[in-house]
This record gives structure tokens, C-alpha cells and sequence, in this order.
């Protein structure tokens, strides 16, 4: 199974104007205003994309973040306009903001590290004493982080330096807090009735052209997501039990374990077969948890081929 898996795309679509290669997707932009966002099976983690892909991962995170945006739309306006195929969204083009809206609902991840190392701040929000990692936050937490540059880290930044930067208008940001408080309270509730706690999620936004703010990528996915099993939550929490997880925490641990955490001079360990169908197994399983429905495997025998037949169906219909 570890074979086929889509690392990279070439396409030459209808009206195509240019292409951005992001750590996961491929984004390419055509005429009309409109975006062809291919989803790989590209694995990023630490900032750095693996060398060897996991099967059906990219239809995994486009199906989630689909369902999900035609979910919430009602809530929040967001960019999807169709899903040709398992593994791409089309939809309008916007200029991104330059900040990732991170809301956490619990002490995890990168805040439960920042804890540890003695950090009672985080960009500028406050975390009260005596918390143990994967509490429940007395209410979630935003923390914003700005978007890398190609190669880079992104960074925590505080409100107040997004508004004294002018990366954000004052206004823009009112929004944006909004909608991710709003869509935090749904994802939540989602994630409930799921038997899952949603712990941690980034959402990332952008403006059409005429000025209407969207959410854009993806939503409650493995890739942006933090989830804990509700049940035996309390139990674990109460013994500092590690929490049964669905994420891609998982891989962060075993990379960790194996000696990389991204840093310079760090060698990425070599992932075998076993492994990389193991990572998958887990990606299918959150997919169906989230969801509640089975998932269903798509044709890998060509994906590029079958990608491309079905986006130039697609715009061949509709364009």
C-alpha cells in the first residue's frame, strides 16, 4: 500500500496564471478568480515535509475540510465553490491574511511545552497556575501565529503586535476572532457528538476581491487539528495518564523519539513501509471518527492522471 501516493503535481490547467507548492497542497490559480487547491500525500511535520508520502492522505484532509466548510457555511462565508475530485477543492481566490487564528481549548501541544519550559504568557493571553498538561483551559485561548515564509517556522505573535504591525486591521480582526470563536464552538460540538474532544485547531483566512472576508485551506483536519478520545478523558487526566489522541501528534512523538524535532543538523529517521501504513491506518481512523461516516478509498492507480481528467471536466462545465 505504502507505493502509490501523490508527492507532487504539473498541471497545466485552462487559463492557468500561476502555482504556489505550500508544505501539503498545491494551489493553482486560473482565470475568473478561481483556485485549484490539490491536497497530497505529502507528510509536513516540525516545519519539514517528509520524504516519503502516506497513502490516501490527501483525500483524507480535502474530504474533512470540505465537509466540514459545507457544514459551517451558514456560520462563517468560506471559499469553496466545488470538489471535482477526492483530492481537490475549487474555489475563489482571496488575497490570505498573514496570521493563522490558532484557538486552544485545552494545555497541549506546543502551549503545554511553552508551560512546562515556565511560560505563563502566551502571545499575550494568560494561563493560570497549577495546570496540568491536556487541561481544560477555563475558556479556550487565541493564539495567533504568523504565516512562514517557505522554509521557515511560523511564529506566535501577540494581538497587539498583528494590530501595531498592520499585518491585520483593527476591524478585520474583529472578524476574524469571531469567526474563530464561532467555528471553534461548532467544530466542538461536532467533535462531541463524535465521542471526541476537539482540543486545539488553526484557521486561516482571506479577503475576495470584493473585500468579503472567508475562511480558506482547510478545517478540523488531522493536519490542523488536535482531538483527545471524551471517553476516559476525565480518568487519564486524574492519574496524568497520557490522552488517547487523534492527530498528528502521534507523528511528532515518534519523530521525537527517534532523535528529529526539525533542528538544524537533524536527520530525518527513515520511515518503513510498516510505518508509513500504520500513519495511514491512523489518518483513516480519525477520518471515520470525525465524521462519523466510513471512508471510502479512492482509486490510487493514477491519481495525478485522475485529477487532472476530472479538474478539466470540471472547468470544461462550468468555465
Amino acid at each position: 500500500m505504502a507505493t502509490n501516493t501523490l508527492m507532487g503535481t504539473d498541471f497545466h490547467f485552462p487559463g492557468q496564471q500561476s502555482v504556489y507548492k505550500g508544505k501539503v497542497r498545491e494551489v493553482y490559480t486560473l482565470e475568473n478568480d478561481l483556485l485549484v487547491m490539490v491536497a497530497t500525500d505529502r507528510l509536513s511535520a516540525f516545519d519539514v515535509v517528509m520524504p516519503r508520502g502516506i497513502p490516501y492522505k490527501g483525500q483524507i484532509l480535502n474530504q474533512i475540510a470540505t465537509k466540514m466548510m459545507e457544514a459551517t457555511v451558514h456560520l462563517v462565508p468560506n471559499w469553496l465553490l466545488a470538489t471535482p475530485d477526492p483530492n481537490v477543492a475549487i474555489g475563489k481566490a482571496c488575497k490570505p491574511f498573514k496570521v493563522e487564528m490558532v484557538i486552544r481549548g485545552y494545555l497541549s501541544g506546543h502551549a503545554a511545552r511553552e508551560y512546562k519550559a515556565g511560560k505563563r504568557m502566551l502571545c499575550g493571553v494568560p494561563m493560570p497556575e497549577g495546570m496540568q498538561e491536556n487541561d481544560k483551559f477555563p475558556e479556550a485561548i487565541i493564539t495567533p501565529a504568523t504565516k512562514a515564509e517557505e522554509g521557515a517556522h511560523d511564529e506566535d505573535i501577540s494581538r497587539e503586535d498583528i494590530l501595531k504591525k498592520g499585518l491585520v486591521s483593527p476591524e478585520d480582526y474583529e472578524i476574524l476572532e469571531q469567526y474563530t470563536k464561532t467555528l471553534f464552538a461548532y467544530g466542538t460540538e461536532i467533535a462531541l457528538q463524535q465521542g471526541l474532544l476537539l482540543v486545539d485547531t488553526k484557521y486561516e483566512f482571506g479577503k475576495t476581491r470584493n473585500g468579503e472576508i472567508v475562511l480558506i485551506d482547510e478545517i478540523h483536519t488531522p493536519d490542523s487539528s488536535r482531538y483527545f478520545y471524551a471517553e476516559g478523558y476525565e480518568e487519564r487526566q486524574a492519574r496524568g495518564a497520557p490522552q488517547k489522541q487523534l492527530s498528528k501528534e502521534f507523528v511528532r512523538q515518534w519523530l521525537i523519539a527517534n532523535g528529529f524535532q526539525g533542528l538544524q543538523g537533524q536527520k530525518v529517521p527513515e520511515m518503513g513501509d510498516d510505518y508509513i501504513n500504520s500513519v495511514s491506518e491512523r489518518y483513516i481512523e480519525l477520518y471515520e471518527n470525525i465524521t462519523g461516516e466510513p471512508f471510502v478509498k479512492a482509486d490510487i492507480s493514477n491519481i495525478h492522471e485522475r485529477i487532472g481528467m476530472n479538474v478539466s471536466k470540471y472547468l470544461k462545465n462550468n468555465y
